[in-house]
This record gives structure tokens, C-alpha cells and sequence, in this order.
């Protein structure tokens, strides 16, 4: 889900790999049905068309500027908090990677990382756009200062449980069912870091600009569901993110790099189909909906090699398939992400996929309905935003992994049949984005992009080769590579925010670039009229502690039910008796 910065290794190994094609050859490669110039034109997709700018830029030629980071005592102030409160910040990540706590019910890990923030002087408003675990932090010294927003993080992924620090697969929790064994949640994508990071890099500013007389306001965004791009898409459609000038954003990866490429705009949809229950020794007049979800998702696999571009992507899950063998389903659900360059393509996508669900429903005789749960935009990049995170990176350097991080790493790539390189322990060059878009990960901070300039960013956390999403990363994400990256990612963000805070010309260059591609475009939320996202009742604890009641006032509780009524299917007439 969020493995933009995979996709920024992917692409720049590409660069590298050979020869240097132009847009119009890679064009020809892709041939009509990929990802045409026509599609590229302003007029055609003016999202694509505003996100790929400065695309055409040939890779070797380009050179990063330099100059831009400055040394500043507000900005030495901020580095040396988060070294003197490293303890802190990686205890932060440990506590929450044990909580390991799913979207939309991260009830520890929220409170923990806003005591953390109040800590540093925040004032803390949980209840975000109606969801409980979300929380907003500001932090205001003097006036007339920019206003920087930091995002974070801390939702963990179902069946990623895994020991921490074990370089083989050993699940923390494992989950015993002798039909149906699995494993507990874990930090496969590395939240417990990102939000911790993020939050140490908010807290440094904050203490810095205090100390140095700074104005500015820092406003930390505790975002729920990242996992499943729910929580800031529709904190976005509520407004929350108004009035900032520059948003800063990183995500744990296999590299330390930045850059300005998009990302694919999404959108998440749930079908159920309802049909009849019956027992499976009599399954004659039945109808099974699972039966539908898979004819569904057989058909949706044809559309791969005729109505899928080279910048699409569509993947699907059974997440409702029935109990048992011997009950006919009645009620089946089958999800779906669907994925494309922008929100129109998306939509081109989507509704070849939904006609495919309407035939699966006529064939076994049910019914459908479906209900959109996410939509998001492709990212806006900064290419001004990416270049002067870059220089602090490199200035800054790679983490300080010690031998423990390289031998985990290096045991998890055996394991895995990766070649033995350990982590990733350098700065990554800064190169332009690739001429044509390939497709890649989604990423629910695309929406924040296109109303405030927003930098992107990776840290390495997980070994060179591995994939995010995977229990390998969970063992590394408050293990030493975790803890390495998570002090690194705080330094860098906090060290990019002093510079717009101390360099007014480097925001003002960040806010010309934003104004001027987003010249033609109107951002209009992805998800449909009348959504209401997807929620869980805290426990009563949660509530009192937070100061919230339940529920709020923009989801209806509790939720409508969905019971199938459908009835049996006829066979005809009875047939008359053999003689």
C-alpha cells in the first residue's frame, strides 16, 4: 500500500540498468494501450499531466543542486534534541510495535504517541475528522511564522506477527485453528517507526524554534488507516489539512532516497454478493455466493492482457468465502484495489470491473452490491521540496547501523534466498523520474499533495532486496536496522523544516513550484457522495481517556446490516416418476 519509496528504487535501479530511452521511444515500447502521450496532455488528464512535469528530464544530465541546506543554529538546536533524546524516540517505536495494533483500532499506540508530543509542549486534539484514534498536535511560537505539518503513523498488518530481531520466520502470535492456523498482526510496513520518527522530528523543531525565537506553528497529523487509505483521504475532504504552507512526509523502505516521482491513484472496493444457504449433501436450488466471488475474480483476470495498462494494477482478496464445506455460502465478499496513474483512469478501471461483479451475479443467480471504502489521488511531487530534502540527507548522511543491524539483515536475505548485502548504508542519489509511469504503490498522503506542497521520503529500515508488507520487515522494525533508521528519518525531516523555517527564499521556491503545477487542475475528493468511512467502536476506556463520546456525528451507528433475503432457485417443473 504504502510502498512509494520501493517504487523509487525500482525506478532508479532502472535508470541505471542500461541505455537511456526518451519518452517518445519508451512510448513506442509501451505501445496504445499503455500509458500514451495523448494521455499526458493537459487536456486529456491533467492530473498525470501535472504530476509528471520535469519527467522529460534526461537522467544523466541531470545534477543536483547544491547549496540550498544550510547550517543554522535553529537547525543544530533541532539535530542535537533528537541525539540527546534517542532513548525516548526509539522506546516510542518499540512500545508500539509491541502494541501492534490494526487499522482504525489503534487505541495504545495513538495515546502513546500523543503523551510523546505533549511531552514536547503540543496541545492535543484527538477525534481528527471523526476518528477516534486520530489525533491533531500544534505547537505555535510567535506569529507570522510558516505553518509546517508532519504526518505519522502506527497501524500495523493482519498475519505480519513475527519476533523481533529473529532472522527467520517466527511469528510472535501465532493463531491456532486446525482448520484455519494463521498468525497475529505486526509493524510489516513499519508504522511504529514512521509515526515515531515523525513525531520526533515535529517535537525538534517545535524545541528549536522555542529556543532560537522562531516563529512558526508545527502541527503533527496522527493519522489512522494508512493501511487501508482511509484515514487521510477523508480527513483531507474535511479540510483538516488547510492552512499549511509546506507538508513534510517519510516512509520506512530498503533505501535512503528521495525524489519527485508520482504515485498510482487508487480506489478500494468491497463486493458482497447474497445468495441462499443450504446444506452441501443437498446443494440442488441453492445459490452461492462464493460461488460469484469466484467467478468474479476469474473473469477480472481476463481483463489483464487487453484493458490493463503497464501504469495499472488490479489485485483482489476473498475476505468473506464462508465457514464450512458443508454450508452453501450465502453471504461472500470479494475486495479489490484498484490502481491507475490518475483518479479518471482509475475510474475507466473501476467500471470494467464492476460490470465483470454485475455478470458473476446474473451467472449464480445472486445479488450484488458494492461499497467504495478508499479512493485516492497519485502523489503531486516537489521537485524544488525533493532537492533540498536531498542535500540535508546527504549532509546528514545514511543511518548509523551497527554490525547487529547488518548480520539481521544479512540472516533475513539467506532466509529469504536474497544475496547477503545487510542495509542499505548510503545516501541515494537524487535522479529524475522516470519518462513514462510504470505503476507502483498508493499512498493516502496523495491527497495532501495536491492542496499543500508535500515532500516525500524513504529511510532504510528494512535489508536491500526485501519487500515492505512482509514479516522480515517486522523483524527489523524496532530491531537495530528500525531503530538505526528511525533517528535518521527524524534528523532529516527535522533538518528540511528548519531550513523553511530559517531560508524563507527555499519555501517560497517550494510554494511557486506547487502554485505552478497545479495551474489547470482542481483537486476533488476521489471518494463518493455521501461516504462515510468505515469505523469501530472504541472501548470505553479509549473514550474517557481521550475525551471523546461515541458516535461521532458524521457515521451513522450502528452501522446498517447486511442480511441476504434471497430465495431459493427454481428448477422447473417436477419431473414425472420413472416407470
Amino acid at each position: 500500500m504504502c510502498d512509494l519509496h520501493d517504487q523509487h528504487e525500482h525506478n532508479t535501479a532502472l535508470m541505471a540498468s542500461g541505455p537511456q530511452l526518451s519518452r517518445r521511444r519508451i512510448m513506442q515500447l509501451l505501445g496504445a494501450a499503455g500509458v500514451t502521450a495523448a494521455a499526458m496532455t493537459a487536456e486529456a488528464d491533467p492530473a498525470m499531466a501535472a504530476a509528471s512535469e520535469s519527467a522529460d528530464e534526461a537522467p544523466a544530465a541531470y545534477r543536483a543542486p547544491e547549496g540550498l541546506a544550510e547550517d543554522s543554529p535553529g537547525k543544530a538546536a533541532a539535530l542535537a534534541w533528537i541525539t540527546s533524546n534517542t532513548s525516548r524516540i526509539t522506546g516510542l517505536n518499540a512500545e508500539i510495535w509491541e502494541n501492534a495494533e490494526l487499522s482504525l483500532r489503534e487505541w495504545k499506540s495513538s495515546i502513546a504517541e500523543a503523551q510523546f508530543l505533549e511531552r514536547a509542549g503540543f496541545d492535543v486534539r484527538f477525534g481528527t475528522a471523526g476518528f477516534p484514534t486520530a489525533f491533531t498536535a500544534t505547537f505555535s511560537y510567535g506569529s507570522g511564522g510558516p505553518v509546517l505539518g508532519f504526518s505519522g503513523e502506527y497501524d500495523a498488518l493482519p498475519g505480519l506477527s513475527q519476533n523481533k530481531g529473529v532472522g527467520h520466520h517466527d511469528p510472535r502470535e501465532y493463531v491456532h485453528d486446525p482448520f484455519a492456523p494463521g498468525y497475529g498482526p505486526g509493524h510489516g510496513c513499519g508504522h511504529s517507526a514512521l509515526g515515531t520518527a515523525a513525531a520526533a522530528a515535529a517535537a525538534a523543531v517545535a524545541q528549536a524554534a522555542k529556543k532560537h525565537k522562531l516563529p512558526v506553528t508545527v502541527k503533527f497529523f496522527g493519522s489512522t488507516a494508512e493501511e487501508t487509505l482511509i484515514g487521510k483521504t477523508y480527513a483531507v475532504s474535511r479540510g483538516v489539512y488547510k492552512g499549511l504552507d509546506a507538508f513534510l512526509d517519510w516512509h520506512p523502505s530498503t533505501a535512503n532516497a528521495t525524489g519527485w516521482g508520482t504515485t498510482t491513484a487508487m480506489t478500494a472496493v468491497t463486493f458482497t454478493f447474497l445468495g441462499v444457504a443450504g446444506h452441501g449433501g443437498t446443494p440442488l436450488g441453492n445459490k452461492s455466493a462464493l460461488d460469484a466471488a469466484v467467478m468474479m475474480a476469474t473473469m477480472s483476470e481476463f481483463l489483464r492482457e487487453e484493458n490493463l495498462a503497464p501504469s495499472g494494477r488490479l489485485h483482489w482478496v476473498i475476505n468473506n468465502g464462508g465457514d464450512i464445506p458443508n454450508v452453501t455460502p450465502e453471504i461472500a465478499e470479494i475486495s479489490y484495489y484498484v490502481r491507475e496513474g490518475s483518479p479518471a483512469r482509475v475510474q475507466v478501471l473501476l467500471d470494467k470491473v464492476v460490470a465483470v461483479a454485475e455478470a458473476a451475479a446474473k451467472a449464480s443467480q445472486t445479488k450484488v452490491q458494492h461499497r467504495i471504502t478508499s479512493a485516492c489521488w497519485n502523489q503531486l511531487p516537489s521537485k524544488s521540496f525533493a532537492e533540498l530534502l536531498h542535500e540535508n540527507m546527504r549532509q546528514i548522511g545514511p543511518p548509523a547501523f551497527p554490525d547487529e543491524a547488518h548480520t539481521l539483515a544479512k540472516e533475513l536475505q539467506e532466509s529469504l534466498g536474497l544475496p547477503q548485502q545487510g542495509m542499505h548504508a548510503r545516501i541515494g542519489d537524487l535522479t529524475p523520474p522516470n519518462p513514462a509511469f510504470l505503476g507502483g504503490g498508493s499512498t493516502d498522503v496523495a491527497d495532501i499533495s495536491w492542496n499543500v506542497p508535500t515532500v516525500s521520503m524513504g529511510a532504510a529500515l528494512a535489508p536491500i532486496g526485501t519487500k515492505m508488507h512482509t514479516w522480515s520487515t517486522a523483524s527489523c522494525a524496532a530491531a537495530a536496522p528500525g531503530q538505526a533508521a528511525v533517528v535518521a528519518a527524524a534528523k532529516y525531516l527535522a533538518a528540511t523544516a528548519m531550513d523553511l523555517i530559517t531560508q524563507p527564499a527555499r519555501l517560497k521556491a517550494v510554494k511557486d513550484e506547487f502554485k505552478e503545477r497545479t495551474k489547470g487542475v482542481e483537486w476533488k475528493t476521489a471518494l463518493p457522495e455521501g461516504y462515510e468511512p468505515p469505523m469501530y467502536e472504541p472501548p470505553a476506556w479509549f473514550l474517557k481517556k481521550t475525551g471523546q463520546k461515541w458516535p461521532p456525528n458524521n457515521i451513522t451507528w450502528p452501522p446498517q446490516r447486511v442480511v441476504s433475503k434471497e430465495k431459493f432457485s427454481s428448477l422447473g417443473p417436477e419431473l414425472a416418476p420413472q416407470t
